[in-house]
């Protein structure tokens, strides 16, 4: 079973939404090859909407080229890329995203596919802790049990 094939399978029920990108980040690419039920929710579209189209179709007016270049850069490298971005949804309204982006390798060390986990978050009420992820929190709090695999994988937190 390939790392692909893994995370399709376990995705399947998550809580959050989990895509599955080609490794082409030059326009037009990347391509989503998967996308769980939930990430459709998040972004208000069926998931035949969603497969075959690059990521892009979530940017808009308030998207912050800044934010986005600092994507680009950290998968051109072959890095993690953790950071909030200001998406949009099917019916066009704006949400602000904590996005979680990782290269999967092939044994060779070749980058085979991207996997991205993304969840809603909003600003916190009050003076915020230090540092961007303080600025935030999950708009929705799950219990399920993904959420702790997860958290082993330092999905969401900055290493």
């Amino acid at each position: 079973m390939t790392a692909f094939e893994l995370i399709c399978a376990l995705a399947q029920g998550a809580t959050v939404g989990i895509v599955v990108s080609d490794p082409m980040i030059e326009p037009p690419g990347p391509t989503i090859l998967y996308a769980n039920a939930a990430f459709g929710r998040l972004v208000d579209r069926e998931l035949d909407e969603i497969i075959g189209h690059s990521p892009r179709f979530m940017q808009g007016r308030e998207t912050r080229r800044e934010t986005l270049d600092a994507f680009h850069r950290a998968l051109a490298a072959g890095e993690r890329f953790h950071g909030y971005v200001t998406n949009y949804r099917g019916d066009a309204t704006k949400y602000r995203a904590e996005v979680d982006c990782r290269p999967l390798r092939a044994a060779d060390g070749r980058i085979e596919n991207f996997v991205a986990f993304e969840r809603e978050v909003i600003r916190r009420i009050g003076r915020p802790s230090v540092g961007a992820a303080g600025r935030y929190e999950p708009a929705v709090v799950s219990n399920d049990l993904l959420t702790g695999a997860l958290r082993g994988l330092a999905i969401f937190e900055h290493v």
